[in-house]
Formats: structure tokens, sequence, C-alpha cells
């Protein structure tokens, strides 16, 4: 493979493992971004649902599947089979043994972030401005 090739590679390396971490980050704070921006809850949603399926079914995470795909082609190491989370966060932010507490605690900030919502929701009056 040409040099260019392997760059090309490692760069999406780069920006999968940016996009991953923005995506973990906004499934932790996202919910609390909708209270500024109410029309984000949706999304929220979805990236909380895929989230938890991922980890209650073990769903391949394409992500994963992307980064694992261009260090290949870029000649790095594999990423380990557990993926990720598991190389980049735990173990890295917190020892391994507090997953389950971590999982529990980013769970009762989305829920949190959503109660918060639903109350901010309901107290703000309708916006007639067109925003």
């Amino acid at each position: 493979m040409t040099h260019l090739g392997t760059v090309a590679f490692a760069s999406v390396v780069v920006l999968t493992v940016a996009v991953h971490f923005a995506f973990i980050g906004y499934l932790v704070i996202g919910g609390y971004l909708a209270w500024r921006w109410p029309v984000t809850i949706a999304l929220h949603g979805v990236v909380v649902l895929w989230g938890v399926a991922g980890l209650l079914l073990g769903l391949p995470c394409p992500l994963t599947d992307l980064e694992r795909f261009a260090r290949t082609g870029a000649g790095m190491a594999p990423l380990p089979p557990q993926g990720f989370i598991e190389h980049y966060i735990t173990g890295v932010w917190y020892p391994e043994r507090f997953s389950t507490a971590v999982q529990v605690l980013v769970l009762a900030v989305v829920l949190a972030s959503w109660v918060g919502f639903s109350i901010r929701s309901r107290k703000r009056p309708a916006d007639t401005s067109g925003r």
C-alpha cells in the first residue's frame, strides 16, 4: 500500500475515534442539551436506545467495525476484541471493576436529564415566534 493510502486509513481511524467519543458524550449529556434545543430530544432518544440496545443485546457497533477496518488498512495494531469502550475508556478513565457502577451512573444522568426536560417543557410557554 502507498504511503498516501496508509495516511488515509490512519485518518479514518482518528476521525472514527473522535466521532465515537462524540457519540458517547452526546449519549451522556444530550438530554441536557435538549433543555436548550428541545428539538434534539428525539435524536437523543435514538442515541440512548442504540446505546442501551448495544449494551444489553451485544449489537455490533458500526463505528467499532469501521475503526477495525481502518486500523488494518493503516497497518496499525488491531483494536482488542472487547471493542472501543473497553480499549479507550474502561481501565483508562475508571477501573474495570466499576463498569457496572459507571453504566448505572450514566443511566441515572440520562434519566435525570429527561425528567428535567419534561419539567422544563411543561413550564415553557408555547413558542409562537417561529424559532
